[in-house]
């Protein structure tokens, strides 16, 4: 990456990327956005993941969740971005979700940890959920759905 205003382009790219493979629920790609092994973490657990094998299982989990309860698009906002080196980069994003008739569900906020793979494509190796498990079952509460 030669200069951060291409860094970070290239990071929004990334991430609308990954919105997309998330939106066609696509395990193998919403896998290829990560660098192994990887970390997900929140306040209730911390998982690591070695085997692309089993992040797309986790995946089919969360894409199964978004079918059954019509999440059908996902739209990230990169609210910073911060390059610690030449090859890593942390961002705050925060996630937004709707319905086929783009009706807005929920909101969410995430930190990333980036970094950059032998051929230069960012990877998310840390993955920290901020306030989705909150933000997510005040949702289904307020639809009756929990």
């Amino acid at each position: 990456m030669s200069n951060s205003a291409d860094t970070f382009l290239h990071i929004n790219n990334f991430f609308d990327a990954y919105a997309q493979a998330l939106e066609q629920y696509d395990t193998k790609g919403l896998a290829w956005h990560y660098m192994l092994p990887c970390t997900l973490l929140a306040d209730e657990n911390q998982t690591v993941f070695t085997e692309a094998s089993k992040l797309e299982g986790f995946f089919n989990q969360g894409a199964t969740f978004y079918k059954q309860y019509g999440i059908a698009h996902a739209r990230p906002t990169v609210w910073s971005k911060r390059q610690w080196t030449d090859k890593i980069a942390k961002t705050r994003v925060n996630w937004q979700f709707y319905d086929a008739n783009n009706k807005p569900l929920y909101n969410c906020d995430y930190q990333y940890i980036l970094k950059l793979d032998k051929n230069d494509d960012w990877k998310i190796v840390l993955s920290v959920s901020v306030n989705e498990k909150e933000r997510m079952e005040s949702w289904l509460l307020q639809q009756g759905k929990q």
